[in-house]
C-alpha cells in the first residue's frame, strides 16, 4: 500500500497553526494559508498604473477608468469567441463572467450608435454595447501572476504588454485614405467598422443560435 507523505505546515508568527484549531482566516486580517498567493490589490492597481500607465479606481474589484487611454466594446461570451476567430490580431481582449470585452480607441463608443445604423444593424437587438468616458470595467488579474483569481472573475485571453503603448494596437476608425482593415496606429488590428461589423453579425448569429436551442429543448415530442 502507498502512503502519500502530506505537505509541511508553514507556521505561523510564534509558532501557531491555524489548522489546529479550525481557523480559516488569520486574526490578524490577512488572507488565509491556501489565498496567500492571490494578488493583492494594491499590487494590481500598481501593475496597471505603474506598468501601463493605465488609471484605475480601487475595488474590490480594481476597476479599470475607460474613455481615457481605451474603451471597451462588449458582447457576449459565445458571440465574442466567434469574433476572435474571424477577425485575427486585435487589441488586448478580457473576459468576464459571460462577456467579451475588447479594447477599442478612446471616442468609439459614442460612434458605435451611428455605425450600427450606417451598417444597417440599428433596428436589430444584438446585445452589443460600449463602456465609454467616465465608466470603468473590472480589472483582469495582471497575466504572469497565478491564476488565484475567484470564480468569475475578469481574465485576460490577450492581455496588454507592459512598457508598450496600447494605442497603436487598438482597432479604430480608419483615417481617410487608409486602407479598412487596418486600425487607426496603421497596425494589423482591424479598423472599428470591420470590427463592428463582424461583433453584430456574430452577435445576431448568436442570439438565433440560443433561440433555436430554447425551442429545440422545449419542443414536446412528435409521436408518429
Amino acid at each position: 500500500m502507498a502512503f502519500t507523505v502530506p505537505l509541511p505546515r508553514v507556521p505561523l508568527e510564534g509558532g501557531r497553526d491555524p489548522a489546529e484549531d479550525g481557523r480559516t482566516s488569520l486574526e490578524d486580517g490577512r488572507a488565509p494559508l491556501e489565498d496567500c498567493h492571490a494578488p493583492l490589490e494594491d499590487d494590481c492597481a500598481q501593475w496597471y498604473e505603474d506598468g501601463l500607465g493605465w488609471a484605475t479606481a480601487s475595488g474590490p474589484p480594481v476597476q479599470l477608468l475607460t474613455g481615457l487611454r481605451f474603451e471597451v466594446l462588449e458582447l457576449p461570451a459565445d458571440a465574442g469567441a466567434a469574433v476572435l476567430r474571424r477577425i485575427g490580431p486585435t487589441g488586448p481582449v478580457a473576459l468576464h463572467e459571460e462577456r467579451m470585452l475588447l479594447l477599442v480607441a478612446a471616442g468609439s463608443a459614442d460612434e458605435l450608435p451611428g455605425l450600427l445604423d450606417w451598417l444597417e444593424w440599428g433596428t436589430i437587438a444584438l446585445d452589443l454595447t460600449a463602456v465609454g468616458a467616465g465608466g470603468r470595467v473590472a480589472a483582469p488579474a495582471p497575466p504572469q501572476w497565478p491564476r488565484a483569481t475567484a470564480r468569475g472573475a475578469a481574465v485576460w485571453l490577450r492581455p496588454p504588454d507592459p512598457g508598450r503603448e496600447v494605442e497603436p494596437t487598438l482597432p479604430a476608425l480608419a483615417p481617410f485614405g487608409r486602407s479598412s482593415g487596418h486600425g487607426g496606429g496603421g497596425t494589423d488590428a482591424p479598423d472599428l467598422v470591420r470590427l463592428v461589423d463582424t461583433a453584430a453579425t456574430e452577435c445576431h448569429r448568436a442570439r438565433l443560435l440560443r433561440g433555436n436551442t430554447l425551442r429545440t429543448n422545449t419542443q414536446p415530442l412528435a409521436f408518429s
